[in-house]
Parts: C-alpha cells; sequence; structure tokens
C-alpha cells in the first residue's frame, strides 16, 4: 500500500470520526447545552381531549357532523313530504347516505381505523410529503413538518431577506448588508400585548371579578395564537443553529388551521410538572372535520388583531375556555374587522386563502409592509388589482376621473371610512387601572377613536416602512417637504383628541397623585419631548440622509393608516433618536397588583432577557438590532436591574406614531369627493408635501365643482 493511499485512508476514517461525533454533539450534547443557556423547557405533550373512540361512539360523531349534508341528500331521493318516516330513515340508517359527508376525513378515518387524533403523528401517516404548487406553475415535493416548522405561523420569525422594513440607519432589513438576525414577533417588543413573547407565553392569572367573591384562574400570553404547543416559542429556530425537538414538533397544532368543528374552548393555558403551555383541540370531532383553511379558521387568532376580543363578531373570544378561560383585551389594534358586517368581501363570501394564495404552509402576507413582521412569501402579489384591476370604476358617472385617482390613491382611502370606535390610539402601560369585569389591572387606554383625523390619517406608501411601523414613501414631486417622521408622526394636535388626553390625565391622577397633568398631556401628544436638542439634530440628519433614499423609491400612493402610541418603561442607555429599548412586563405580577416597577424587575430576570445583556448575544443579534433602530453605537450590555433596583430606566412613549396598515373593513360605497377636495378637509394636503398653489387647486377642482353642481340639480 503506498504512503498516499495509507494516508489517505486514515485522513477518511479521521473524517468519519469527526462527522459521527459532531452527529451526536448536534443532536444530544447541543440540546441540553442551548436548554442550559436559553432556561427553555421542552418535554413529550400530552393533551387529555385526545381520547380513542369505539366504533360506535366514531359513528355517532360522524353522525353529527354529517347530519345537514345527509339530510339534503335524503331530501333529494325522497320528494314527497309525506314520507318524513322514510327521509328520516334514510339520513340515519341508510349506509349510502351515512358515507355522504362534505368531510372526507371521516371515510379515510373509518377505513385506517383511526379512532384516536394523536396531532402530526396521526396527520402523517398520509401527508409526510405534499406537493406544493408555486405562482409560477411549477410544482415541488416537500416534507409537510418542515414546511410547517420553517413557516411564518410556527416560528413568529425570519432570519431570511423580504421584509419590505428598512432600519433607521437606511438598511432593508436581512438584505445582505451585515449578517441577518432573527426578526419578527418572537423578539417584537409590541404595545399590544406589552411584552416580549418569552416573558409572556402561557401565563395563568389569579383575577377578582365583581361578579364573585372567589378567585379566578385566567390565561394569558403570546401562545393562545400559535401553532405549536410547547412552553415556550420556537427559542431553536432564533439561534444560528438548531431545530426544534421532536416532541416539539408533535405538539403542532394543525387542527386550528384546518378543522371546521375546532373547539376554541380547548384554548387555554395548563400546568404540568415541566411549566406551562397551551392546551388544543385534539378531540375526533375536531380531527374528522378537516377542511381547507377557511376564514372561519384563520380568524381564531386574526380577528383578535382586526377586530379586536370585544367585537361582537369575534366568535372566538366566545368561546374562551373550558378551564382557566383566557382573558378579553380591551380595545382593537387596527379596528378593521373582517367579517360580514363591517367587510364588503368577507359578506360576499370570501375566504382569507382566496386573496392570500398559500404555497404550502407558506401564506402571504403581500408585498407591502410597514411594520416588523416576517413574511413566507415576500415576493407574492396581495392586492385589490389583483381582482379589481388599476379601472375598477366601471358603472359610476364619473369613471373616468375615479379611475384616474388609483395612480394616487389606494383603493383602501376611499373604501375604510371608519375604524371601529374601540381602536386604541394612545395605551399607557406605566399606570395600569382596575378592571372589575376581568378583576385585574389592566393598561390604561388614554385615547381610543376609529375617526379619520384622529384614530387613523393618510400618508404616501411605496411599500415600505421603518423598523418601528412607520409608513415610507413621498409625493411624486420628492419635496422635502413631506416628512411625516417630524410631522403627522410626531405630534396630536386636534383640539377634541387634546381635550380627551387631558380629561384622562385627570382622572388618572385620582389615581396617581404624582401625575403633573399638563406635562403628561404633552408627552403624550407630543412625542418629541423627550430628545435633547443634539438628539433632534441627529433625529433629522438621519431622515435626510437614510430615509429619505427610500422614502422617493419606486412609486408611492395614499393610504389609511391606523394610529398607536404607547407609554412603557424603557432602557435609557440604549437609546437613540427615533426612541429607546423597551422593557417587557411579567403578566401574572402586572395584571395582579399592578406594581408596574415590579412587574419589569421580574421580567428581566427571564434567562433569555439576562442573555440579550452578555456578549454572545450582543454579537450575533443585538448590535445588528440597535443599528437598524437607529442606535449606531451598538447594543450596551450594561443590566438595568443591580440590586433589585431598575437602573437607568425610565417611562416614555414612543417617540413617534407606529403607522399600522388597513386593508379590511372594505365599504362598498367609497368616499365622496367634497370629503377631502374642499377647504378644511380630511386631507391635509400641505402635509402630503403639496406647493401652496398646488393645495389651492386640488381644495378647489372645478370637475370636483361641476359634478357637485350637477348633483344639486338633480
Amino acid at each position: 500500500m503506498s504512503n498516499n493511499t495509507s494516508f489517505a485512508i486514515k485522513f477518511s476514517k479521521i473524517i468519519v470520526i469527526f462527522l459521527v461525533l459532531g452527529t451526536l454533539f448536534y443532536q444530544f450534547l447541543y440540546p441540553i447545552m442551548f436548554e442550559a443557556y436559553t432556561g427553555v423547557v421542552n418535554s413529550k405533550l400530552t393533551y387529555s381531549n385526545s381520547q380513542k373512540l369505539s366504533d360506535a361512539e366514531f359513528e355517532a360523531i360522524a353522525c353529527e357532523l354529517t347530519y345537514q349534508s345527509r339530510y339534503e341528500k335524503a331530501g333529494g331521493l325522497v320528494t314527497d313530504p309525506n314520507y318524513k318516516l322514510k327521509m328520516d330513515a334514510l339520513k340515519n340508517t341508510t349506509p349510502s347516505c351515512l358515507r355522504q359527508s362534505e368531510f372526507k376525513h371521516i371515510k379515510y378515518f373509518r377505513d385506517a381505523d383511526i379512532r384516536q387524533y394523536k396531532g402530526p403523528e396521526t396527520c402523517l401517516q398520509c401527508h409526510e410529503t405534499f406537493k406544493v404548487y408555486h405562482a409560477d406553475g411549477t410544482n415541488t415535493t416537500v416534507e409537510t413538518l418542515n414546511d410547517i416548522v420553517d413557516s411564518v405561523h410556527f416560528k413568529f420569525q425570519s432570519s431570511s431577506s423580504g421584509f419590505s422594513t428598512y432600519g433607521y440607519d437606511g438598511r432593508q432589513v436581512n438584505s445582505g448588508e451585515g449578517h441577518s438576525i432573527p426578526v419578527g414577533k418572537i423578539n417584537r417588543a409590541c404595545g399590544i400585548p406589552g411584552s416580549f413573547s418569552w416573558t409572556g407565553w402561557a401565563e395563568l392569572i389569579k383575577t377578582s371579578p365583581a361578579h364573585t367573591s372567589e378567585i379566578e384562574i385566567r390565561s394569558e400570553g403570546c401562545g393562545q395564537c400559535h401553532i405549536g404547543g410547547n412552553y415556550h416559542p420556537a427559542t431553536e429556530k432564533m439561534m444560528p443553529i438548531g431545530d426544534v425537538p421532536a416532541e416539539t414538533k408533535q405538539g403542532i397544532d394543525c387542527l386550528i388551521c384546518h378543522a371546521d368543528q375546532y373547539d376554541m374552548n380547548q384554548r387555554y393555558v395548563i400546568k404540568d410538572e415541566n411549566g406551562q403551555r397551551w392546551n388544543q383541540d385534539r378531540s375526533m370531532k375536531a380531527a374528522i372535520s378537516i377542511t381547507r383553511p377557511t376564514s372561519k379558521t384563520c380568524l381564531n387568532c386574526h380577528q383578535h388583531n382586526m377586530g379586536g376580543d370585544t367585537y361582537i363578531h369575534n366568535v372566538a373570544a366566545k368561546s374562551l375556555g373550558y378551564e382557566n378561560k383566557r382573558l378579553l383585551h380591551n380595545g382593537a389594534k387596527r379596528g378593521n374587522p373582517f367579517s360580514p358586517t363591517d367587510d364588503v368581501h368577507a359578506a360576499a363570501g370570501l375566504n382569507c386563502i382566496d386573496c392570500h394564495v398559500p404555497e404550502g404552509h407558506k401564506i402571504p402576507r403581500g408585498r407591502l409592509g410597514v411594520d416588523l413582521v416576517a413574511n413566507d412569501l415576500p415576493d407574492k402579489t396581495v392586492s385589490c388589482e389583483s381582482c379589481h384591476t388599476v379601472t375598477p370604476h366601471t358603472k359610476s358617472n364619473n369613471q373616468t376621473i375615479l379611475n384616474g385617482h388609483i395612480a394616487k390613491l389606494a383603493c383602501e382611502t376611499c373604501h375604510i371610512t371608519k375604524l371601529q370606535d374601540t381602536s386604541v390610539v394612545l395605551r399607557d402601560w406605566v399606570h395600569p387601572t382596575w378592571n372589575e369585569e376581568e378583576g385585574i389591572y389592566t393598561p390604561t387606554d388614554i385615547y381610543l377613536s376609529g375617526e379619520v383625523g384622529k384614530g387613523f390619517i393618510f400618508l404616501w406608501l411605496n411599500g415600505n416602512g421603518t423598523f418601528l411601523a412607520n409608513a415610507l414613501g413621498n409625493n411624486p414631486n420628492h419635496s422635502d417637504q413631506y416628512n411625516p417622521l417630524m410631522q403627522q408622526m410626531t405630534i396630536l394636535d386636534n383640539p377634541e383628541v387634546i381635550a380627551e388626553v387631558r380629561a384622562k390625565a385627570i382622572e388618572l391622577k385620582k389615581i396617581y397623585p404624582d401625575i403633573d397633568v399638563e406635562k403628561y398631556v404633552e408627552a403624550a401628544t407630543k412625542f418629541l419631548t423627550p430628545l435633547s436638542p443634539e438628539m433632534l439634530e441627529k433625529r433629522q440628519q438621519m431622515i435626510q440622509d437614510n430615509l429619505r433614499p427610500v422614502m422617493n423609491q419606486g412609486k408611492s400612493r395614499i393610504y389609511p393608516f391606523k394610529l398607536f402610541n404607547a407609554i412603557m418603561y424603557e432602557d435609557m442607555g440604549n437609546q437613540g433618536p427615533f426612541g429607546a429599548m423597551i422593557l417587557p412586563f411579567d403578566y401574572p405580577s402586572y395584571y395582579e397588583t399592578g406594581d408596574t416597577i415590579e412587574s419589569v424587575k421580574i421580567a428581566l430576570k427571564n434567562p433569555i432577557v439576562k442573555r440579550m445583556y452578555e456578549t454572545p448575544f450582543k454579537l450575533y443579534m443585538m448590535d445588528e438590532f440597535m443599528s437598524y433602530f437607529g442606535i449606531l453605537e451598538g447594543w450596551k450590555t450594561n443590566y438595568p436591574l443591580v440590586d433589585d433596583k431598575l437602573v437607568n430606566v425610565e417611562a416614555h412613549w414612543m417617540r413617534q406614531m407606529g403607522t399600522l396598515m388597513v386593508n379590511h373593513g372594505i365599504e362598498k360605497t367609497g368616499r365622496q369627493c367634497d370629503e377631502c377636495h374642499t377647504t378644511n378637509g380630511i386631507m391635509d394636503f400641505s402635509l402630503l408635501g403639496y406647493p401652496p398653489e398646488r393645495v389651492e387647486e386640488l381644495e378647489n377642482v372645478s370637475e370636483i365643482e361641476a359634478h357637485l353642481k350637477q348633483d344639486e340639480v338633480e
């Protein structure tokens, strides 16, 4: 044997040994080290409602589910109304009628002798792989479980490109400049619900509602609208290596999206020897009612965001749980519900996936987006024009004028005339108030409105947004006069709004005597108040240098945007011109005691939050995160809790309004011309960047005047 051959054999053995050791490390040692480092827990998940049924029990449920379709089938066979008994016999006992069902999985489960649903384990018996059909006409075969695990609905975040979000440093998020970081809802501190996913995933809250003298345990946390059933978010997917463990994958809730008969009363927090997690419906009734996702199944979770928990047509919010009922949240985040009552498309019977057409388990959000939410299919369009074309007005006498507006106005601008009255504009997390009905302390809603100019405004949008949900775009004249991050988003100057904020501040002062009413009103309506002159100058320069080029990209149109701001505690050691790092709350202490300082202290002790203030997280993620945030000096790791005291922590409103897109709640009849094209109309053309002479023209358009005169004649 030659020396070269001998060396090659030895080298091959070394490679094999390294591969074996690497595999062992990855599969066995790394998960242990990961859990120790992050403090998360993984364990086999069980669900008490996953019960094995007898054949008779199975058929009884099948009968119940197929009653209507069997009745219609029998009615077609027996036309004589006098033969009711014969029809009852057909629909209840005849084998052919029993097998007629809109739920095909009844037959599949019956034939496969499946009498117990065990989650993905059951589904994968037939659906281990499936074909994904893409928009370009091609298709690929994928592993079902991996397709789900890699979806935003499971991960809550993405480290890939495709964000329509730009940092205040001018970089598109994860576009290749710098290194990619995991961003999305998993690590996004948000005014609603006001916490990080890890510090408020699955909590049990002791409540003292007015209707009873007894303590009631309620469920709360981000995980209630998550398709995973674990004790924490998909933390493993946030790290540069690692996969969620097998037991976590078996906890995926397939049925919440795919079961027509999913029972939201099964969604509540349960506690076992490993911690707290969310229960789910694993009953056979749900399992054999499999359908393609419908608006009903989507709205199990998404109506919470659009209509709100207290929206009268939020069906899921009427099934709060058989145990530890879920807490209801007052106020709506967007206030534009998708329901037949308030949306013309819902009334027409459209399903969510008619527009958000999925590819496998990847569901497109659309190309446009102003807030930091990951998008599975960022290149896939979801727009009104897909169905209505760019000339949608075909029956109006003024169709030429109206279709001409499409170049400058989004459809939503005319066809969303209001949001829900419960739409939250200003929320105070620092001064909670007692909610007698729920029996907890809740953040105080300082101002709610669904009216134009109060709850929502009009801004230019070219499809992009900032790291803190501010719409980017510009008047086609590309004038620097349009500057919403120094104007519309930073001040509330409507006298009626200011008066209501003052009234709420006076009310709060009765509970919190230290509140200075006038300073509170100023801070809650002029959001740049905390910034020093030097910081203001830096902000203006960053807008001009970093954001102005992005604002001038592509083609902008005027869209309606829901306004939102909140006052929360911030780590002032990590402050920039656009805000400081928001600190999370611990839900149980917040809701039960109203002691916000103590709640922040407890949340800061969470292992994940503590790791954020250490070097590995700084280098891997937080320096990039802060740069997008507008803090170019990097993440400062000074832990804001020393000797159980908060250090350099202050309460502030965000330095600008969040401007959230509203695309639902569409009305058939849009706005009338004179709502905009008149003096003191609903659009401030000057703030929208038009020069004075053009403003005068837009407020006195000759065609509009002629149209109005014609209306008067008629």
